[in-house]
């Protein structure tokens, strides 16, 4: 018996009424039909638009473009994203006619139990917990920011590289000023260029390694599947799980990676999350080495954390108008990771580091020298010090926080030496490691957030991060005190 075929596909009606006027304007000599020709050209297909131009001239594209535009501003998802929901349904439609449901196999190779586990909840957070401890904080965070980075930065770097660099500054520059900015404490060949190579370049590619291994072995795509049904109360999907996890190595790199998101809601939800409690592989090495002496500070940190993440993306969902789109990937076969795929994957990456965010660290580096001639600089810790009296810590304290802008790691390794004279005790050590990991995030992520989310939501969200780090660190050395606990 033959099966009649549904109808094919149709959209909303601002789409169709969008069509049938795109196909009025196309008078050229096309080798598809008008319609497909505009849905094309409202999925931004990039051949297409030229094909247009060639044909139709400048008038007519813009008027499209015009169109296109207006759509989706009206639209809370991507146009593209629409058409491919109605063409998904109409298949699905289709294959329900010729086809039968059975129950899902079971898994038969070892490959497909491994997969499995690592979608099914009861065992895909204790996996998850593995790799984070594994991969992120023992091979990126210990090895990686600690053994690594100790190599590089104090004996290559602080004992050979920066030295000689000093003296031929100083010895070839005459005027004092210009020796800061190039080399002074914060100039841009000991903190941007030293920061940005020594620091963060063997951090970040310890990460770019566990992140193309863990994408090629088909872990990343079931990791997705697994967070999303978490991540649709905070307003997103499965699909923001790729910039969090990126901002455990560089919340800077994860700033931009938000562009893999979908809608414009999204991207400012999840940057919200990155600025205010994931902090970096630097700072999260430091702060865990840190908080190690204190178990139980430590797992007062953590939780004080994810609390904060949870209640800040459910907030910043409700306020936000739209709602989570709908999320669908293909899931690949688990298999063994290729060692050329992997070691491309994180090359490419790397260029990309060196492209956009190393401008980053050399324009930091000037601010900072700009503040400190202005005096800038002092008034800023002039004004942090009433709000750290207010959490019960010592004046100090206001210069580790302000580093913890220019340098999540310095922030924390003020705190270090603050310990070390014997000025803070654990509670004060688990009550600034909390606000110095929800304080404002350094200047590079604040530079890419103006570049990718503009100047007003990237002063808000610094607003943001700084009335909840001091709050949160408020409530919680009352909540301390009233409770009489000690850490440590």
């Amino acid at each position: 018996m033959s099966v009649s075929p549904p109808p094919a596909p149709t959209y909303p009606p601002a789409i169709e009424h969008a069509i049938a006027q795109i196909g009025e304007l196309l008078r050229g000599d096309y080798a598809l039909s008008s319609r497909t020709m505009a849905l094309l050209l409202l999925q931004g297909d990039p051949e297409i638009w030229d094909e247009v131009e060639a044909q139709e001239g400048r008038g007519t594209v813009e008027r499209i473009r015009s169109l296109k535009d207006t759509l989706e501003q009206m639209s809370e998802t991507p146009l593209a994203w629409q058409i491919e929901q109605q063409r998904q349904q109409w298949g699905r439609q289709i294959a329900a006619q010729v086809t039968q449901a059975t129950r899902s196999p079971r898994p038969q190779t070892l490959a497909d139990w491994i997969g499995w586990l690592c979608m099914n909840p009861w065992t895909g957070f204790p996996i998850l917990a593995l790799v984070l401890y594994f991969g992120l904080y023992q091979f990126v965070g210990v090895f990686g920011a600690g053994t690594v980075v100790g190599w590089i930065e104090e004996d290559l770097f602080g004992g050979h590289i920066n030295p000689f660099v000093e003296n031929l500054v100083r010895s070839v520059v005459p005027w004092t000023p210009i020796q800061e900015l190039l080399v002074g404490e914060y100039g841009v060949w000991t903190l941007g260029v030293t920061y940005a190579i020594a620091l963060i370049l063997p951090i970040v590619t310890f990460f770019f390694l566990v992140f193309a291994l863990l994408e090629d072995t088909g872990y990343l795509p079931r990791l997705a599947m697994l967070i999303d049904r978490a991540f649709k109360s905070l307003g997103l999907n499965g699909r923001a799980v790729i910039p969090i996890v990126l901002g455990f190595g560089c919340d800077t790199m994860a700033t931009v990676v938000t562009r893999v998101l979908e809608t414009r809601r999204e991207r400012i939800i999840t940057t919200l999350l990155l600025t205010l409690t994931i902090p970096c592989s630097a700072q999260l090495g430091v702060v865990l080495a840190l908080l190690s002496a204190y178990p139980l500070g430590l797992a007062i940190w953590a939780g004080v954390i994810v609390l904060v993440f949870l209640l800040a993306g459910w907030l910043a969902a409700q306020v936000l108008p739209g709602r989570a789109t709908p999320f669908y990937m293909e899931i690949p076969p688990m298999r063994l990771p290729s060692l050329s795929n992997v070691l491309l994957k994180t090359l490419a990456r790397l260029q990309w580091y060196f492209m956009e965010v190393l401008p980053l660290f050399l324009i930091a580096s000037v601010l900072i020298w700009v503040g400190q001639l202005t005096g800038l600089f002092d008034l800023a810790l002039r004004l942090l010090a009433p709000l750290t009296r207010l959490l019960n810590l010592p004046a100090e304290a206001s210069v580790a926080f302000l580093f913890g802008f220019f340098r999540r790691d310095y922030g924390a390794a003020g705190l270090y030496d603050l310990h070390e004279k014997g000025m803070l005790s654990g509670n004060d050590m688990l009550i600034t490691a909390v606000v110095l990991t929800l304080f404002v995030p350094c200047v590079a992520q604040f530079l890419v957030t103006i570049k990718e989310r503009g100047w007003k939501t990237a002063l808000g969200m610094f607003a943001i991060a700084m009335t909840v780090a001091f709050g949160v660190g408020f409530a919680l050395s009352r909540l301390l005190s009233g409770l009489g606990v000690q850490v440590g």
